[in-house]
C-alpha cells in the first residue's frame, strides 16, 4: 500500500463491511423467508437461480471470521442485520436464535477489541411485508421502527455506531424502477412510493435509536458519478437527472427537507399522498454520513420514456462487473456532501472497493489490481483530510468473497477469498498489503 495509518489523522478509522443475507447462510438458523429467496427462485434473475441459503456461512463461522478482522489491523466492522432472521414474519413473533446470534457477534468484536457498526437493513425484506406491497405501503415505517426497537434493545447498548438502511438508492429505484434487484418490479408508482417511504422508515429508526438512548446515528447513501456523454445541453440535462434521482435525491431529503425538482418532474405525479408532510420525521438529525462509492456512468440523452436517458460506456479501465474505475469520483462526493449537505458532520467511507477475477493459486490469490484500486481511492481519501474535510473513516468493501445479489457468486469483492464448495477462507494479497499498512 503507498498509504499507512500514519498518513491520516489520529483519529482516522479503517474498517471492513459485509452483509447479513451475503454471507451468512439464510436458510439456517430460523430466519424466515425474504423477497430475496423468491426474486433467486424465479428463473431468469439471478445469474445460475443462486441464493443466499448457505452463503459464506458465517453463521457458523464467526469466530474464524472475527479473527481476520482483528489479524487485519482493522478497527471497525460494519454489518447488517437480517430482518427476517430477528421477526421471521418481519412483524410480531421474534427468534430468539436470531438475537442471540447478533449479540454473539456484537460481544465477539468487543472482545477483540473492534469497534461493531451496525446498519439495519441491507435489502432483504421478510416475504410476508413484501406480500403486504413492502416498500410501497406507507405502514413499513412503523413495520420497520418495531424492528429497530426489538433489534436495539438486545445490541444497541454495545455498538459504536448504527445506521438504519444501507444505500436507499438501491432499494428503491434498482429495485422497484430497474427491476434488477429483489422485488424486481419495473413500476415508476412503485418507484416513487419507495422511495419516499424508505426515507420516512429511515426517520422513523432514528426516533426509535434516540428514544433508546443510542448515540453515534448514521446515514448511508450510495454514489455514482455523473459525466454527460456530449458537450451539448440535452446530454448535461440528462446527467443531471440521472445525478438528481441517483445522488442527490436521499441527500436532500433528509438534509434539505425537499426532493430535487428534476426528480419530480417525473415522480411527482406518482407520489403518496401526504408526501410533503413528512419532512420532519425524514429529517431527523443524525451524527454522521456514510457514503458508498464505487465508479462513475456516462449518461447520453434518448427520445424513450422518461427519464429520456441511457448509459454509454466509458473509455476507462473497468472492474469485473464492468464498472469503470473513477477515483477522482470518491474526492467530489465528499467534498459536495460536506459542502453542500452536512455542513461539518463527520463523512465516513462506508464502503469502496472492487470486484476483481480472483484465482486462487498454490494457496495464494495475487490480487495486485485491488491494490491500485484501494490505493487510488484511500489517496483521494487524504487529500479531502489534507482539504479539511471532516473524513472520519474508510471501510473496504468486502471482508470476504460473497453473494453478490443478482450476479451470484461470481464477482469476487474481497479481501478474503472464499471457496464456495470448501467455504475455506484465504487471505488476498491485498488483505495482508492492508494489514502491514495498518499495523499500529
Amino acid at each position: 500500500m503507498n498509504l499507512t495509518r500514519r498518513d491520516f489523522p489520529a483519529d482516522f478509522l479503517f474498517g471492513a463491511a459485509t452483509s447479513s443475507y451475503q454471507i451468512e447462510g439464510h436458510a439456517q438458523g430460523g430466519a424466515g423467508k425474504t423477497h430475496w429467496d423468491n426474486f433467486a427462485a424465479t428463473p431468469g434473475n439471478v445469474v445460475r437461480a443462486e441464493n443466499g441459503d448457505r452463503a459464506c456461512d458465517h453463521l457458523n463461522r464467526m469466530d474464524e471470521d472475527l479473527d481476520l478482522l482483528k489479524d487485519g489491523n482493522f478497527d471497525v466492522y460494519r454489518f447488517s442485520t437480517s430482518w427476517a432472521r430477528v421477526m421471521p414474519e418481519g412483524r410480531g413473533a421474534v427468534n430468539a436464535e436470531g438475537l442471540d446470534f447478533y449479540e454473539r457477534l456484537v460481544d465477539g468484536l468487543l472482545e477483540r477489541g473492534l469497534k461493531p457498526a451496525a446498519t439495519l437493513y441491507h435489502w432483504e425484506l421478510p416475504s410476508q411485508l413484501a406480500d403486504l406491497g413492502g416498500w410501497r405501503n406507507r405502514d413499513i415505517a412503523n413495520w420497520f421502527a418495531d424492528f429497530t426497537e426489538v433489534v436495539m434493545s438486545r445490541i444497541g447498548d454495545r455498538l459504536w455506531s448504527a445506521a438504519p438502511i444501507n444505500e436507499p438508492w438501491c432499494v428503491g429505484w434498482l429495485s422497484h424502477f430497474l427491476g434488477h434487484h429483489a422485488p424486481g418490479m419495473r413500476d415508476i408508482r412503485a418507484t416513487a412510493r419507495a422511495m419516499h417511504h424508505i426515507l420516512l422508515a429511515h426517520g422513523r429508526s432514528i426516533q426509535v435509536m434516540r428514544g433508546l438512548g443510542m448515540k453515534n446515528l448514521g446515514a448511508v447513501f450510495n454514489f455514482e458519478y455523473v459525466t454527460p456523454a456530449d458537450a451539448t445541453p440535452e446530454a448535461a440535462e440528462a446527467a443531471a437527472l440521472y445525478d438528481g434521482y441517483y445522488n442527490r435525491f436521499f441527500l436532500s431529503g433528509v438534509f434539505n427537507r425537499s426532493y430535487p425538482e428534476n426528480v419530480m418532474k417525473g415522480l411527482g405525479p406518482h407520489m403518496p399522498n401526504g408526501w410533503q408532510d413528512d419532512f420532519d420525521t425524514i429529517s431527523e438529525p443524525v451524527d454522521w454520513v456514510g457514503l458508498n462509492y464505487y465508479t462513475r456512468k456516462i449518461i447520453a440523452p434518448d427520445s424513450g420514456p422518461w427519464p429520456h436517458h441511457h448509459e454509454v460506456p466509458g473509455p476507462l479501465p473497468k472492474t469485473q462487473v464492468g464498472w469503470e474505475i473513477f477515483p477522482d469520483g470518491l474526492y467530489a462526493f465528499l467534498k459536495r456532501t460536506h459542502e453542500g449537505y452536512t455542513r461539518g458532520l463527520p463523512l465516513y467511507v462506508t464502503e469502496n472497493g472492487m470486484a476483481h477475477a480472483d484465482r486462487l493459486v498454490d494457496g495464494q490469490v495475487n490480487d495486485a489490481a485491488r491494490i491500485e484500486y484501494l490505493n487510488e481511492h484511500m489517496a483521494r481519501v487524504k487529500r479531502a483530510c489534507d482539504d479539511g474535510i471532516p473524513v472520519k473513516g474508510y471501510f473496504v468493501w468486502s471482508l470476504m468473497d460473497n453473494y453478490e445479489w443478482a450476479l451470484g457468486y461470481d464477482p469476487r469483492f474481497g479481501l478474503v477469498h472464499v471457496d464456495f464448495d470448501s467455504l475455506q477462507r484465504t487471505p488476498k494479497a491485498s488483505y495482508h498489503a492492508l494489514a502491514a499498512a495498518l499495523a499500529r
